[in-house]
């Protein structure tokens, strides 16, 4: 009941923290009011229908997006939607470069693998899940017993039709919540600027400001081969937004590490130093692979757009953890939370917990790259990833449904099918033998028993020529193979996935028991930490639907300098060199001959709290009007997922009025206009 009343009593500092929804409906009204929110906070959310505003913030995969329009359209980042891009294109028609309008619904492009989930329901299922481990279970048990009580709840809550139910724990298992959202699976592409529009600076201003980046596309939602109509959208605004102005950010919310201990947090630093390593050499290697090859280089897009992004991010998390030093800060937080929880008997069991926290952290750092290298299997080659994924789906099928590892159960085969058919569009085998060979290398290295007796004989090109699981229909019948089929086949790189296997799985339980020990220690020490705060202190980002409400607001990266918090039209041209990745769009230079360029907002910078997986997050107004839409953070606030600094903690996003403004002026889309509620009365271009 104490760590519940920690979690729901309204804050005093809300900028900090994002909140979920039933946080939401207890923070102070008048507060609220008192900050910009113009609606009752009833219309955000209702817990007994399992439904209000918050309903259209939705999640596509890795993103956050809106509903705009009665008829399902959904409003994110062109970054987010650039795999339906990268779908679609091809040499002789370049939607990446040119980017897609499709005028009529009937000229909506679908996509094999986006989905869209809608929020219902979060029921508390702490008991049921810590109840359900046995008393004498040990710490793999233990992960083993969440599992199967998880598999169960998710299992019941998607009798129901289109349900697909998660459960996610917060701060590694100080509570738990059954998440029930309505899945949609036929999404298609309606909008997505030219990619000199959509990511306007490229990798030299990610993570940047000021900024002059489109970052905006538009999906349509259908059900039945009908528009989705949503019980809940967002209209868009048309008047904008100024400095001072009250915004929300809605949206869920990837991964943050604050609730991690120092030793914990130094363990994930030493792997974003892996991260920098290991994704900048697999840059570099697709960047020379792919020169010249127009088929090659629309192939790897999607995957180099997301390395990057990674690499990036990973440098500015090095870099802000450096500089604020933030694990340091952390150390002396730690220090004086046991020095507090010492004086009190009642804490005895946080501080064990504590002490057990560090030894682990400390067993971890001598695995840390090893675990990397485990992990790093499905995040290169696609060869490789779709070997690994059908052996084991052969191998999970031999099980009940309910014993089978999660990814690999009844409900997830549509979506795996669907995978490995999309995968297809993305396989270019120059890159992915450089990046087999890369990822056998270090495998080796770390002791991986499969990848050694490999790398003795390495011949790629072979290897590639006789293996048949790229080969797309091949991949599809393999998908239906037993374990005894895909063996029978002799295929070599099924084989190197079998022989792999074993060592996967020895592995994986080592995760597993580290796992179980963390569900079991990090709640107690967390008793500690909430109490020894005094105060709400939201929790981790775990992917599930948050809130964060800001100001619109510009900071100070430096001495001396201060950035202000809207930019421009004007800003982006001044950028223009005519090459890439600062090459302004000559139709956009056209239209700003007959404009006020300095009239024309692009981006803008509030102090909301957020991180990976806002992406595409609706930022809205306190009336509930969408005003702009979220796509990152400077470099200053990279490394906000360890520690909240609010000097800097600001988010960058896209300004709604841009989207009009190229809709209206550039694509004259009338009709998109129309349904967006954006269609105004014609007026020279001169009072735009």
């Amino acid at each position: 009941m104490a760590l519940a009343a920690a979690y729901l009593t309204p804050p005093v500092f809300a900028e900090e923290g994002k909140w979920t929804p039933q946080q939401v409906l207890q923070l102070d009204a008048q507060w609220l009011k008192r900050q910009g929110l113009e609606l009752p906070v009833s219309r955000l959310w209702n817990p007994q229908r399992g439904t209000g505003l918050l309903s259209a913030a939705v999640a596509v995969p890795g993103c956050s997006a809106s509903f705009v329009s009665a008829n399902g359209l959904i409003l994110t980042n062109h970054h987010c939607l650039f795999s339906m891009v990268q779908e679609h294109s091809t040499p002789e028609r370049d939607l990446i470069t040119n980017g897609f309008l499709a005028r009529t619904q009937s000229d909506e492009l679908p996509s094999k693998t986006m989905r869209v989930t809608v929020p219902r329901r979060f029921t508390d299922v702490t008991r049921d899940i810590e109840s359900s481990v046995p008393a004498n279970a040990d710490d793999a048990g233990r992960t083993k017993a969440i599992e199967a009580k998880e598999k169960s709840l998710i299992a019941a809550c998607e009798k129901t039709p289109g349900s697909r139910c998660s459960v996610a724990a917060f701060d590694g298992g100080l509570s738990y919540a059954l998440v029930e959202t309505f899945e949609l699976t036929d999404i298609r592409l309606v909008y997505a600027p030219p990619r000199a529009i959509g990511e306007f600076g490229g990798e030299p201003d990610n993570f940047r400001w000021p900024r002059h980046t489109g970052d905006f596309a538009i999906a349509r939602a259908y059900k039945d081969g009908k528009p989705y109509p949503p019980e809940f959208f967002f209209p868009l605004s048309v008047s904008g937004v100024k400095p001072g102005d009250f915004v929300m950010v809605l949206g869920y919310a990837g991964r943050t590490f604050r609730s991690m201990t120092a030793g914990e947090m130094d363990n994930e630093r030493r792997r974003f130093e892996l991260v920098q390593k290991v994704y900048g050499e697999w840059i570099h290697s697709i960047e020379e692979v792919t020169k010249g090859s127009a088929d090659g280089s629309i192939a790897v897009a999607a995957g180099l757009k997301s390395l990057n992004n990674t690499h990036t991010n990973a440098e500015g998390q090095l870099a802000g953890l450096a500089r604020g030093r933030l694990i340091e800060k952390q150390k002396t937080h730690d220090d004086a939370v046991v020095a507090w929880a010492t004086t009190r008997p009642q804490f005895a069991k946080s501080l064990a917990a504590k002490k057990e926290l560090d030894r682990l952290a400390q067993e971890r750092e001598q695995t840390l790259e090893r675990d990397y290298v485990f992990g790093l299997a499905a995040a290169g080659t696609v060869a490789l990833r779709d070997a690994i994924q059908l052996t084991r789906l052969a191998a999970e099928r031999e099980k009940p449904d309910a014993e089978r590892a999660p990814g690999y159960q009844q409900r997830d085969l549509a979506r795996l099918r669907a995978a490995l058919e999309r995968d297809q569009k993305s396989f270019y085998r120059p890159a992915d033998e450089l990046l087999l060979w890369s990822w056998l290398t270090r495998a080796g290295q770390q002791g991986i028993a499969a990848a050694k007796s490999m790398g003795k004989n390495m011949d790629l090109a072979h290897l590639y020529e006789s293996t048949r699981v790229m080969d797309l229909p091949e991949r599809l019948k393999m998908f239906e193979e037993s374990v005894a089929q895909l063996k029978a086949r002799g295929d070599p790189l099924l084989n190197f996935a079998f022989i792999y296997e074993p060592e996967r799985k020895a592995w994986q339980a080592t995760v597993d028991n580290r796992d179980g020990a963390i569900a079991r220690l990090r709640p107690e020490w967390r008793k500690a930490v909430l109490a020894y705060a005094g105060k709400p202190v939201a929790p981790d980002a775990n992917g599930t639907l948050r809130v964060s409400f800001a100001h619109v607001k510009g900071y100070s990266p430096r001495d001396g300098v201060f950035y202000s918090p809207q930019t421009t039209l004007a800003g982006m041209i001044e950028k223009n060199t005519g090459e890439e990745p600062f090459a302004v769009p000559a139709f956009i230079l056209d239209a700003a001959k007959r404009t006020d360029a300095q009239r024309i907002p692009i981006d803008f910078l509030a102090d909301a709290d957020t991180t990976g997986g806002n992406s595409g997050s609706p930022v809205v107004n306190g009336r509930g009007e969408i005003v702009g839409i979220n796509f990152d953070r400077p470099w200053e606030n990279v490394a906000n997922d360890f520690g909240y600094n609010p000097d800097v903690a600001r988010n960058i996003s896209v300004d709604i009025r841009f989207l009009h403004w190229i809709l209206e002026d550039i694509q004259h889309a009338d009709d998109l206009l129309k349904e967006l509620g954006l269609k105004r009365p014609a007026r020279s271009a001169e009072k735009h």
